[in-house]
């Protein structure tokens, strides 16, 4: 971790969903520039595994069990802690269907996790961020927050919410310290996307996973840890006059719109 910058000394932050994919490396990332980083996981398990890996390489860290859609659970994990400077709303689900073969379940999981999720870190973080005398709030939206993609109805609904959340946070805490900004990234290669290719296109992985890459302009998904290089950026002092913005990482994607 020491080959990194120590621009968040001093500093706490909380990424929600930090045991595995785009969240881990945000983690990661924080913590490898000094943070003192709290995993927010809904299972233990994942998120001890990512602190063990930053304790291993010196930081510091430590674990939050709670379940994002939780109101009590969210209100518990935020009165446990006394100072924060970032907070980074990264918990998420995917779901894949249309309007007409989106069940009203399928609708509800998605806004429990995307949108109630996130306003819960919002509600409950905030607070703590102007305690300790502001900071900066990334969310994780999508691509999908802005155009319309095949078979997203509801995860483009959520994200949508997102950005419009980060939008009239930006707005109301401009004048108190507290910045808030969205990343909205396109096809990123986590765990996830290994998953639903395993479990979709059994021995044909890597043929669709290749048609998966080249779908975007620039050849590629995404890597966590590119995000998590702009998320950081986004919580640090070189983007003290950045708030109320939403960041495209899309490869060229919306360059086809």
């Amino acid at each position: 971790m020491s080959a990194l910058s120590q621009r968040f000394s001093g500093r706490t932050a909380l990424v929600t969903g930090a045991g595995s994919g785009i969240g881990r490396a945000i983690a990661l990332r924080l913590a490898g520039e000094g943070a003192e980083t709290i995993i927010l996981e809904s299972r233990a398990e994942p998120g001890e595994a990512v602190a063990a890996e930053i304790r291993a390489s010196g930081g510091v860290a430590r674990v939050i069990v709670a379940d994002v859609a939780d109101t009590t659970a969210m209100r518990a994990a935020f009165a446990g802690i006394e100072r924060l400077h970032i907070l980074v709303n990264n918990a998420g689900i995917a779901h894949v269907g249309n309007v007409l073969d989106t069940t009203p379940e399928d609708f509800d999981r998605v806004c429990a996790v995307n949108v109630k999720g996130v306003y819960h870190g919002l509600h409950f973080g905030v607070p703590r961020l102007l305690a300790s005398g502001g900071g900066a709030i990334v969310n994780l939206a999508s691509i999908a927050s802005k155009l319309g993609l095949a078979d997203r109805f509801a995860y483009g609904m959520s994200k949508g919410a997102v950005l419009t959340m980060t939008l009239s946070v930006a707005r109301d805490l401009v004048g108190r310290g507290v910045r808030c900004n969205c990343v909205c990234p396109a096809r990123v290669h986590t765990p996830f996307v290994d998953g639903f290719l395993a479990r979709n296109y059994p021995g044909r992985e890597a043929e669709m996973f290749d048609k998966l890459s080249v779908a975007q302009p620039i050849g590629r998904m995404g890597r966590p840890e590119e995000i998590a290089a702009l998320v950081a950026f986004l919580c640090s002092d070189e983007a003290a006059f950045i708030t109320g913005s939403a960041y495209d990482i899309d490869g060229g994607a919306t360059l086809l719109r």
